[in-house]
């Protein structure tokens, strides 16, 4: 691994009020961001923070609207991402950019292929290099397999590989290692601390605060496209740097406020699960969402929130573990047996899983029931009416009419929209993903307030959120996920801001019901 010709500690890659928007959003204003030759820089924010679109900016994927790029004090203007790597800048992605068909070696040199003296592809040559470099980065792969017989995780690290080998004076890694066993973990950190050494810069991206508190020299938070903290890690507590990539103030949140409580029947387990476990992701997860009452998922992004939310769906595949609705057990696996035993989700993504904005209200409250409300193969257009007309008012949809169609609705509308498609179906179980995100002050309030109704009526509602004010003011109790895992678990008098920020952000002793494998 050559020595980088920057001094350490100087800067190697800048961004000077770098600003980026697309229609109707603004993802960057004013960024600013210095990566040091031997440093790990960590950059850190919650979904739709930025993050990602500042990778792409670095990168030449996106050109910057406003704002300046420097690399080793030199401004530059980037026309795609191979005009940034032949300067010396490399991206390791957490969606891996790798040929799944060829073999680790051509992935290792694809595009720099060693030659003959024929200018053909040196074959030999090619498999002696590329074993002797994963050997130095105790990598034990054959490269000459196709890439798609190897494991996940020894793909990812083939990937860090790779860019390591290019020379690069920069390397930026988005979530490396999130489909790492431990041990690869440990690897990872091995070729980090010899990159650091050899005064590589590297910006880290990741949302494991041991991870970045392990490795990391310094942080840059960005929160809804706005840098709002950059400095040494060392220096901000665990609890400040969440505070400060949720955008709360402990210090004047009060105690819970939600005055609805479970009812009598609570003590009815409506949804469990049992050692719920995905290799890699879901950690022998188990919890209990008793009749008429909200239970909160608490935890940073990549937590495992929404990986829990589709294993009660049914949508996520799992290697081990039970889901039982109303004390029967359903398949795991498969969506239609967890519907048919009443279960329903709105999913985090509403424009991209949930609406069908070409189709009208009527149609898209009505497309789930349609099984339900056929006879003989024909559907009753009146029942269809009765049904969406009803839901409409409860919900307060407001519109033209059922025939508007939703893509045309304010995002809280098209909120209520997807939960009247599932309410009509009279679900036992409803899990909300971030139901608020996106939807102004007023919608929120509704939204919030038909959870709070639905609880009262029996409903076992499972609540998804990065809002920490949404999870406290809602939910009966709290649990919290770190790295797949259940790490406390917050009753009625323990709910507050400042215990659920404190959870997250605390180091764990041991996984609560779970274990890492």
């Amino acid at each position: 691994m050559s020595k980088s010709t920057v001094p350490i500690g100087s800067p190697v890659l800048e961004a000077h009020g770098v600003s980026k928007s697309f229609p109707g959003v603004r993802a960057l204003s004013e960024v600013d961001l210095t990566v040091r030759a031997g440093q790990v820089h960590a950059l850190v924010g919650e979904n739709g923070a930025g993050k990602s679109t500042l990778i792409k900016v670095l990168t030449g994927v996106y050109p910057l609207d406003r704002g300046e790029l420097r690399h080793r004090g030199v401004p530059v203007s980037f026309a795609g991402p191979g005009a940034a790597q032949a300067v010396g800048i490399s991206t390791i992605y957490q969606e891996l950019d790798l040929v799944p068909m060829q073999s680790a070696a051509r992935n290792l040199y694809l595009g720099r292929e060693p030659r003959t003296r024929l200018g053909l592809i040196d074959f030999a040559r090619m498999s002696r290099d590329a074993d002797a470099l994963l050997r130095d980065f105790q990598i034990d792969a054959d490269v000459d397999v196709p890439l798609t017989t190897l494991g996940l995780g020894t793909q990812q690290m083939i990937s860090v590989a790779r860019s390591v080998a290019l020379d690069a004076n920069v390397v930026i890694m988005d979530e490396p290692t999130s489909s790492l066993e431990p041990r690869e973990v440990d690897t990872l950190f091995r070729i980090i601390d010899r990159l650091r050494e050899a005064g590589v810069a590297i910006l880290y991206v990741s949302h494991r605060l041991d991870e970045l508190y392990r490795i990391c020299d310094t942080v840059t938070v960005l929160r809804d496209g706005r840098m709002v903290h950059s400095g040494p890690l060392a220096e901000l507590p665990r609890v400040k740097l969440v505070t400060t990539m949720l955008g709360r103030d402990l210090e004047s949140t009060p105690h819970r406020t939600r005055s609805a409580a479970p009812t009598a029947e609570s003590s009815a387990p409506m949804l469990e699960l049992q050692g719920i476990t995905r290799r890699n992701r879901l950690h022998n997860i188990s919890l209990t969402v008793n009749k008429g009452e909200v239970v909160g998922l608490g935890g940073l992004l990549g937590a495992g929130r929404t990986e829990v939310g589709m294993a009660v769906l049914g949508a996520q595949e799992t290697d081990s573990g039970s889901v039982l609705i109303d004390g029967s057990s359903i398949r795991r696996g498969s969506p239609g047996a967890s519907i048919a035993a009443g279960v329903a989700l709105l999913p985090e993504d509403r424009k991209l899983e949930g609406i069908l904005p070409h189709l009208s209200i009527r149609d898209n409250i009505a497309i789930a029931a349609l099984p339900r409300l056929s006879r003989a193969g024909m559907v009753s257009d009146k029942r269809v009416d009765t049904i969406v007309e009803t839901y409409m008012s409860r919900l307060r949809i407001r519109a033209t009419g059922p025939g508007q169609k939703v893509g045309t609705l304010s995002g809280g509308n098209q909120q209520k929209v997807l939960l009247a498609r599932w309410l009509c179906l009279n679900p036992k179980v409803l899990v909300l993903d971030e139901p608020t995100r996106g939807i102004d002050v007023g919608a929120k309030f509704e939204v919030r307030s038909t959870i709070d109704e639905l609880a009262k009526e029996g409903l076992a509602v499972l609540l998804i959120s990065s809002e920490t004010e949404e999870l406290v003011d809602q939910s009966d109790r709290i649990v919290v996920l770190k790295d797949g895992c259940v790490v406390s678990v917050l009753e009625a008098d323990q709910i507050s801001e400042h215990d659920l920020v404190e959870a997250i952000a605390a180091v764990p002793a041991g996984p609560v019901g779970g274990h890492h494998e």
